[in-house]
């Protein structure tokens, strides 16, 4: 591989608190770990860290640091488990939760200075709709949706793709179905969110699959550790790992879109290089 090969950027998301958003970002950078991807991954939940308390980990420094400029986001990185490497947030930061839009454009290019290192960037990021979110899901190249099987979860998922859409110009979107009880609920959630989006979209929706509703989640969480790492056998667990070797398979980026993006410059360089 050349020593300046693009990085695959997966935004996870999904408007709505509450669908285990931030389990499948942590289970699945596992799963691309153990599939020999050197894997990073993103607290973007700037105000409300969650990564570092739901693995245990306390974290020395935080993207607050980076921001303030008392050090670089190599010093911030932290080993997780399964060799993964996690950029915590900070916990109850208020001025994280407004930055405006030149501080967020900072954030990403700092990512940057990693770039050489890494496969792959989960961005795992807050609830809602706010700039935050927005400004990451666009600056990642694949956004994977969350959903579960509940008419809040359907309809913010909904209000986010049609809003990076419309107002972004964005047309693709992964779909990963969360909380299960049968593979048919989640082909059936997938079927729901297409409905909407068919109507009112020009969006294409790719279904990824489903993750089941497992107790052996709750209780990982209950040790403070990764359902994959404490229960690789588990249900859930068995359902991340068909889901990364999918992930694994996903096109990287090949070219640059014209707007602020995580490891934008590596790209430009292989346009450069490669023509």
């Amino acid at each position: 591989m050349a020593s300046n090969h693009p990085v695959q950027v997966i935004a996870v998301t999904g408007g709505k608190g509450g669908i285990g958003k931030t389990n499948v970002s942590v289970n699945l950078s596992l799963a691309l770990a153990e599939l020999g991807r050197r894997v990073v991954l993103l607290d973007a939940d700037l105000g409300l860290a969650n990564v570092d308390v739901l693995l245990g980990l306390k974290p020395k420094a935080t993207l607050v640091d980076v921001l303030d400029g008392t050090c670089d986001l190599r010093d911030v990185l932290i080993d997780g488990p399964g060799g993964i490497r996690i950029v915590p947030a900070a916990s109850g930061a208020a001025r994280m939760v407004n930055l405006q839009p030149q501080e967020h454009a900072g954030l990403i290019q700092a990512f940057s200075d990693i770039g050489h290192n890494i496969d792959v960037l989960i961005v795992d990021t807050a609830a809602g709709i706010s700039d935050s979110v927005i400004s990451f899901v666009r600056a990642a190249q694949e956004v994977l949706v969350v959903v579960c099987d509940e008419p809040t979860s359907i309809t913010d998922a909904y209000a986010l793709i049609k809003l990076l859409n419309r107002d972004h110009g964005m047309t693709r979107f992964r779909v990963l179905a969360n909380m299960v009880h049968t593979p048919q609920e989640g082909r059936s959630v997938f079927a729901k969110l297409t409905k909407v989006t068919d109507r009112f979209l020009d969006v294409a929706l790719q279904y990824v699959g489903a993750v089941p509703y497992d107790e052996s989640v709750r209780k990982a969480v209950q040790k403070q550790k990764a359902v994959y790492e404490a229960f690789p056998r588990s249900k859930a667990s068995i359902a991340i790992r068909g889901i990364a070797q999918k992930v694994d398979s996903w096109p990287l980026p090949a070219n640059p879109r014209g707007h602020l993006e995580f490891f934008v410059e590596r790209l430009v360089q292989r346009t450069g290089s490669d023509s």
